[in-house]
């Protein structure tokens, strides 16, 4: 004999899935039986595969820099003390200083500088090479209108936060911005972070700094992007502050509510 719940269909969807049009994550996805559609869960294990390429992917250092070149911009090409992929995952601190050589490289005499600018691959070296020069392109100008003067773009590679820290100790720059490749999530394996920092010295913590976060296509635009940076900047040395103190201090109206974190 059969049952009420004979014709009953295998998949229902959810009656939120209209929510789904305002997020990319993972909402509303419906159930077959106890479990997920098989959409769903094919969807999940495309997009982790997709985040583990990006964190494993090596760095084009030396195509970027020589893109970096070709718009008239200065180079240098550094390099963690990270020896390799494998000791940069499971060794944060040695991404977070400059190898001997290039240590030594940007301890040579060079004129003084105000900001430092470091490109690092981050955990995803694809959110650097789709992203990072769209936000040079429209963050450059807007820096060079304020005469304060600027290092050579430094490209690092196998790089962490704290790697400008670095840098703009040796350049005894006043301010530094660090475009770095955010941690892959299982909706975006390609988003750009820019984070600032006033005075980097080494032994700067979180708190001391400013970021941009999930810039890419289908979150922050690089332009607006370079926008946010450049009024920070403007902030920074106009107060001498950056992270919390910073954030503690009036904001201007453009800045209110920016989500910036």
């Amino acid at each position: 004999m059969s049952g009420p719940d004979d014709k009953a269909p295998t998949t229902s969807s959810d009656d939120w899935i209209w929510l789904s049009r305002f997020t990319e994550a993972r909402i509303a996805l419906g159930r077959c039986g106890p479990g997920l559609p098989t959409s769903a869960h094919l969807g999940f294990q495309a997009a982790h595969a997709e985040a583990r390429d990006a964190v494993r992917k090596p760095f084009d250092a030396e195509h970027f820099a020589a893109d970096v070149t070709a718009r008239g911009w200065p180079t240098l090409a550094v390099h963690s003390r990270a020896t390799d992929r494998a000791t940069y995952l499971q060794r944060p601190d040695e991404g977070r200083l400059l190898s001997p050589e290039s240590e030594a490289l940007l301890s040579e005499p060079r004129a003084p500088v105000d900001i430092v600018l470091v490109v690092a691959d981050g955990l995803s070296s694809r959110a650097v090479q789709v992203n990072a020069l769209p936000v040079l392109d429209a963050l450059m100008p807007r820096l060079a209108t304020t005469g304060r003067r600027l290092s050579p773009i430094i490209v690092a590679s196998q790089g962490r936060v704290a790697l400008a820290d670095h840098v703009g100790e040796l350049f005894g720059a006043s301010a530094s911005i660090m475009l770095i490749g955010e941690r892959p999530g299982l909706s975006a394996a390609d988003s750009l972070g820019l984070y600032l920092t006033w005075m980097p010295r080494r032994g700067r913590v979180d708190s001391e700094r400013n970021c941009i976060s999930n810039v890419r296509q289908g979150g922050l635009a690089p332009a607006d992007a370079a926008a946010q940076a450049a009024e920070l900047i403007d902030r920074m040395f106009r107060h001498q502050a950056a992270g919390v103190s910073l954030a503690r201090l009036p904001q201007p109206p453009a800045l209110e509510n920016d989500g910036q974190s």
